[in-house]
């Protein structure tokens, strides 16, 4: 078989997975996972609500649309895989949420003052799709650009907050470290409560586990800038701005 081939063979696989893994579990708990997500993170609020008035981004794998409502003096389009939840992020108005894969948006490249991508990546199976991800993200960002009477020399651009799991969760109830497995299958645990009483039914949800770095190496490979990064709640987070052009 062709290296081609053997390349084709292995994405379709890899999209194969992630929608019996991913999605098609998404769309089975999008009620119940959405009852549990109304607190945004503090560095997502934080990122948002210090936009200038006026700004204009996405939020990548919106999920219920938690964060479309943080700041009302900006407008965000959302977007995700779950036609389940776009339905619920839609509810936040004037905010908009579409049904839109990562690794192919329908946005228009160059325009965007900032996104987010908020536990997202890691659902992706492969290296090459993870870090195709990224990419798409940043081509929708404005461009940062030379100018020589700013006091950076450089335009500032689009900025992307990028949130991914952690593999150092020691501290936590997962107790993952530095010598687990990177790739796990990560239980969501769904109560019902019926005439016969109450019972539960578990979906597996797969993640890919971001080491040390890991994350900042994927934006670098993406084409992208890490503007700052670091480390919350058994997640790794990143600002990334595309490259400057001249």
């Amino acid at each position: 078989m062709s290296s081609q081939l053997m390349t084709t063979a292995m994405q379709v696989d890899s999209e194969q997975y992630e929608d019996v893994h991913v999605h098609r579990v998404y769309e089975q708990i999008a009620e119940h996972f959405s009852s549990t997500r109304y607190k945004p993170w503090p560095i997502v609020e934080e990122f948002l609500r210090n936009l200038p008035h006026g700004s204009i981004g996405i939020d990548v794998g919106c999920g219920n649309g938690k964060y479309l409502k943080v700041n009302p003096n900006i407008f965000i389009l959302g977007s995700d895989r779950s036609t389940s939840l776009v339905r619920i992020a839609s509810q936040h108005s004037p905010q908009a949420a579409v049904i839109a894969d990562n690794l192919s948006l329908p946005h228009p490249h160059a325009l965007f003052d900032f996104a987010i991508s908020i536990a997202v990546i890691h659902h992706l199976s492969t290296p090459a799709r993870r870090i195709g991800a990224i990419a798409a993200i940043l081509e929708t960002l404005q461009p940062c650009s030379k100018e020589p009477s700013s006091p950076s020399g450089f335009g500032a651009g689009g900025r992307a907050l990028i949130y991914v799991w952690a593999l150092e969760q020691k501290h936590s109830r997962r107790g993952w470290d530095e010598d687990n497995e990177q790739d796990v299958m990560v239980p969501w645990v769904m109560k019902q409560v019926d005439e016969d009483g109450t019972s539960s039914q578990t979906f597996n949800r797969y993640y890919h586990l971001y080491r040390r770095g890991e994350l900042e190496e994927d934006i670098l490979q993406a084409g992208g800038i890490v503007d700052s990064s670091g480390y919350e709640k058994d997640n790794w987070w990143a600002v990334a701005t595309r490259r400057c052009t001249q």
